[in-house]
């Protein structure tokens, strides 16, 4: 038998890389990250984080420990353009330094970017300063939500929310009952709405949310994915998942 040996060749580029962290129990983040990214010259690898529910502050940071291993584990080896850690409340609860260390202690020299910065940066791009808040969680997640934009001098005129404590079951809410549920929030004083937390199913409905209501609409995942395409410097044209894609 002849055996023959022949050198492979190899890539000398490749599509930007974004390494996606989300949460065990979440359904939702791929979905959105892969529904904005479809056909476009992107490449996104994910990995799972342990979540531990109920959810409340020590919860949260504890799972931030995890981070380094999670990291490694995307693409042994290889450099990542940009990480996104998807979790919202998770990111005030650990502080983005202590996730931005984390991170690059497995990817060194690593962009990193989370849904909370990236609402800040999207509402400073937006020149929003008033804004209303939706969450899914318990009471004591919301008052570190309203806190973290406080500090950012973002004035808050309401926050409603459906005081769930289980990242499982926010993941389980029918998008039409979302969509419902928003339309009916008195924005009148508001600039925006900002509906938080990564496993709620609200991209799909922005575009719609934003026509009925006629105020911009930003969301954990929208905003995480806005700002990860500006990290890898993808400046093309995203239509169909709300006004913050047009700045």
């Amino acid at each position: 038998m002849k055996l023959t040996k022949i050198e492979p060749k190899y890539l000398k580029k490749h599509n930007p890389r974004i390494g996606l962290i989300t949460l065990a129990s979440d359904f939702r983040i791929e979905k959105d990250f892969n529904n904005v990214i479809y056909g476009k010259d992107i490449d996104l690898y994910c990995n799972r984080i342990k979540c531990y529910n109920p959810l409340t502050n020590e919860t949260l940071k504890k799972m931030a420990d995890d981070i380094p291993k999670v990291t490694k584990d995307i693409l042994p080896d290889q450099e990542l353009d940009c990480v996104a850690y998807g979790c919202t409340s998770g990111t005030i609860a650990a502080g983005y330094q202590s996730i931005h260390k984390k991170v690059n202690l497995a990817k060194p020299n690593t962009k990193v970017t989370t849904p909370i910065t990236s609402a800040i940066n999207a509402l400073k791009s937006l020149k929003i300063k008033r804004l209303s808040i939706f969450t899914p969680y318990t009471d004591e997640i919301n008052q570190s939500v309203i806190n973290y934009f406080k500090k950012e001098n973002i004035e808050i005129d309401e926050l409603s929310y459906f005081d769930i404590a289980s990242d499982l079951d926010i993941g389980k809410v029918d998008p039409q009952h979302v969509f419902d549920t928003l339309v009916k929030i008195d924005l009148s004083k508001s600039d925006a709405l900002f509906v938080s937390c990564t496993a709620l199913p609200v991209l799909s409905v922005i575009n719609e949310l934003e026509k009925k209501i006629n105020k911009v609409v930003l969301s954990s995942n929208q905003t995480l994915i806005w700002d990860t395409l500006k990290e890898i410097n993808y400046n093309n044209k995203v239509e169909g998942f709300g006004e913050l894609f047009n700045n």
